[in-house]
């Protein structure tokens, strides 16, 4: 049986299946890779140590696989995270600006208060926010002596991670990404679906650093065997995080919805093949492109959900590990007033408030780590909430249902909470990794080991579905709460 190789290359680790041709997973390996933050609000990953995490991923993955059996390769990525390289040593110039880097806050706001705001949700579906690549990739080039001239020449690579693993996978020899990554940009058409002449003038980005936009599911790169397990196979699939997610969800058709609750959380909307006008707070963005036709997606992007248990693992030392988290929260009934906001980037959608920062409130002698935890962990429902009443307004009506996947929806608690505040179902899958499998069906689709969409829609198995249960009156007082909380965290870095 034709095997796909699936690479997830996330923002803290890399996840790396083998996917059978009946969709279930064979075997995995992962590894985490160094978080850097070398001033408040500035996130920074080296990307040679992403480049490392993936072999050493894809190694363990292979262990008892033959590589003549892997049909092709997927890959799916963090989007807005930009790297730029030299083209002859395939060196970064220098550590990858990561999506949630809040170092072009500045120039962003700028760019607001020039006007240029219209030109830029006309253009690319986005709104002027360091969150996107272009300012990033701007910066890089301003900030390494001597990049803007060499990138002038055609001496340095601009990319994605998409684009820096086929750089690296291939030897060197593509430099390619998909359109799903290039509409997170903010230098990309998304009616021309081109590289757009005039954001790159106006974010001072030259063409030559832009790597070639190919189809999502189609032959992108065949790997160097010298650079990657010694065989010579097709990459063929790529696509972005969330995009990719909503194709593992099997949301093939308009209308359908997912949620991924990751580092940050995802929510998007496949809005079909006409590019959805822009919608107060939300994104809009190519879903993908295969066979010539391309479906777009209305999503909303939190920046901090996950993350947030993180930092109390990691920053505060309340919780040991995540697997504390739920019992910890289920130990008692509700948050004892607390209402926790982890802006620590500022707020992404539908709220968009660059100097907005994280704020618990309501803490009292009585309060708890168990209140702390369970505020935590509402607060991934209450921002997800935040954009479901967003697209309600923009779409004119919720979901029918709410597909979700990633790590912390393996929390029944999270899940419950999240049907009890939206009001409408939610339904977790069998299997979790519905980024990695995404990019495995794209990737499939172009080699052949799936014969259309149409076959990938029987795969999506159902583990449970949780039924909202909360009281109307209830459900308004927690939402009352949350804002209360979300308006003490808005604005609060001053220059």
């Amino acid at each position: 049986m034709p095997k796909v190789l699936s690479i997830d290359a996330g923002t803290t680790g890399v996840t790396v299946l083998v996917v059978g041709e009946d969709a279930r997973v064979q075997a995995s390996g992962y590894r985490e890779f160094p978080q850097h933050f070398p001033h408040p609000g500035w996130v920074s990953h080296d990307a040679d140590q992403i480049w490392t995490a993936t072999v050493d991923a894809a190694d363990d993955a292979m262990r008892g696989v033959a590589t003549s059996d892997i049909a092709a390769i997927g890959i799916t990525n963090q989007r807005e995270t930009a790297v730029v390289w030299d083209r002859t040593t395939g060196r970064p110039i220098d550590h990858a600006v990561v999506w949630q880097c809040r170092r072009t806050a500045q120039r962003c706001d700028e760019l607001k208060t020039s006007g240029h705001e219209p030109l830029i949700r006309s253009r690319t579906g986005l709104v002027a926010d360091a969150y996107f690549s272009g300012t990033k990739v701007e910066w890089l080039l301003d900030n390494n002596p001597g990049a803007r001239e060499a990138a002038e020449r055609g001496d340095l690579a601009f990319g994605t991670i998409d684009s820096w693993l086929v750089w690296k996978l291939s030897g060197g020899r593509a430099h390619v990404t998909d359109p799903s990554n290039a509409s997170r940009t903010m230098l990309f058409g998304l009616e021309s679906l081109s590289w757009d002449e005039e954001m790159l003038r106006l974010l001072n980005v030259p063409a030559p650093v832009l790597p070639e936009v190919k189809p999502s599911s189609g032959r992108f790169a065949v790997t160097d065997p010298e650079s990657f397990l010694g065989a010579a196979l097709p990459v063929s699939g790529i696509a972005g995080d969330q995009q990719a997610a909503l194709f593992g969800q099997g949301c093939f058709t308009p209308g359908r919805s997912k949620n991924t609750y990751g580092t940050g959380s995802f929510l998007l909307m496949n809005t079909g093949p006409t590019p959805p006008p822009p919608a107060g707070g939300l994104l809009s963005s190519v879903a993908w492109t295969i066979d010539g036709r391309t479906d777009y997606t209305l999503e909303g992007s939190i920046f901090v959900t996950g993350a947030a248990l993180q930092w109390l693992r990691d920053g505060l030392g309340i919780i040991s590990s995540y697997d504390e988290a739920e019992p910890l929260a289920k130990s008692v009934d509700e948050t004892g007033g607390v209402a926790f906001v982890p802006a620590f980037v500022g707020l992404g959608s539908p709220h968009w408030d660059q100097r907005a920062r994280g704020t618990i409130a309501g803490l009292t002698r009585g309060t708890t780590r168990a209140h702390i935890v369970r505020a935590a962990i509402e607060s991934m429902a209450h921002q997800s909430q935040d954009v479901i009443e967003a697209m309600v307004d923009a779409a004119g009506a919720a979901p029918s249902e709410l597909r979700v996947d990633g790590g912390a929806v393996r929390m029944d608690l999270l899940c419950s909470l999240q049907a009890d505040l939206s009001g409408i179902p939610v339904l977790r899958p069998q299997v979790r990794e519905s980024t990695a499998m995404g990019a495995a069906f794209l990737a499939g689709l172009a080699e052949g080991v799936w014969d259309g969409i149409e076959s990938l829609d029987s795969v999506w198995r159902l583990d449970r579905r949780f039924e909202p249960s909360m009281k109307p009156g209830d459900r308004q007082a927690h939402r009352e709460r949350w804002r209360r909380a979300l308006d003490r965290s808005r604005d609060w870095v001053r220059d």
